[in-house]
């Protein structure tokens, strides 16, 4: 067991980003049915095993930190989960989930000329939000199995593909867009950003996320634009001017 899971310094979720803590479970009789006592017990668990993840990597972390850093037994956490990499999965299932829904939630509110700064905040934002959850899974998993790597690169296919359709759709309104721009020039555009904020939170301190949009959405909304054509200027002898 690792000294830091009893430790009340690691720092905690931001409570209803990601995750909610629910209340524990009251001793005696109660009248929760056991689909409620296992949401309560996975939700515990999962919240432990994030915050270890992202104060100590995700190699030092184990059932017994989780165990004990929830404050519950490795009765209740074999009855959630099967092992610690379906805990680790189903938690980083939940981040994945509520930051694209978070993202196309926004894109779908929003308008043509707010389209690229829009998504990019969405996502910037719901990090920066809870930079405990954001460490962990956008820099801890990156050394997480295959399993979890090929569910990243879905949910970011995902993202991409739904940002394809949806620029299509606003390309109809805006002659200003190239409206047939492959998926991979949308997948290229949510891993630089995704990049871009896994390098900020690498660093020290605590990073401003938001600050990368503005350079980033004119870079992008310009690289979504139809090519600029224009007239050659006339041939002819230069003019010497002075």
């Amino acid at each position: 067991m690792t000294a830091t899971s009893h430790n009340p310094d690691i720092p905690r979720i931001t409570e209803g980003a990601f995750f909610t803590t629910p209340p524990r479970l009251p001793r005696g009789p109660h009248g929760m049915t056991r689909d409620e006592v296992a949401a309560v017990q996975r939700e515990r668990l999962m919240i432990a095993y994030t915050e270890l993840v992202a104060a100590d990597g995700y190699h030092s972390v184990g059932v017994r930190d989780v165990v004990a850093r929830s404050s519950m037994s490795r009765t209740a956490f074999y009855d959630a989960f099967d092992n610690l990499d379906a805990c680790a999965d189903a938690a980083y299932q939940r981040f994945i989930t509520v930051l694209v829904s978070t993202m196309i939630e926004r894109l779908r509110a929003t308008d043509v000329s707010h389209e690229v700064p829009t998504v990019i905040l969405a996502y910037l934002e719901a990090l920066q939000y809870d930079l405990v959850v954001a460490r962990a899974f956008q820099l801890e998993f990156d050394a997480a199995g295959p399993a979890s790597r090929s569910r990243r690169r879905e949910a970011l296919t995902f993202v991409a593909t739904v940002l394809r359709d949806e620029h299509r759709r606003i390309a109809e309104q805006d002659d200003d867009l190239e409206p047939d721009l492959p998926t991979s020039v949308f997948l290229a555009v949510v891993y630089a950003v995704r990049q871009m904020a896994s390098d900020a939170l690498d660093g020290p301190g605590t990073p401003d996320l938001t600050a990368i949009e503005p350079p980033l959405s004119a870079w992008i909304t310009q690289s979504l634009r139809r090519a600029q054509s224009y007239d050659a200027p006339p041939s002819g002898p230069a003019t010497v001017v002075g």
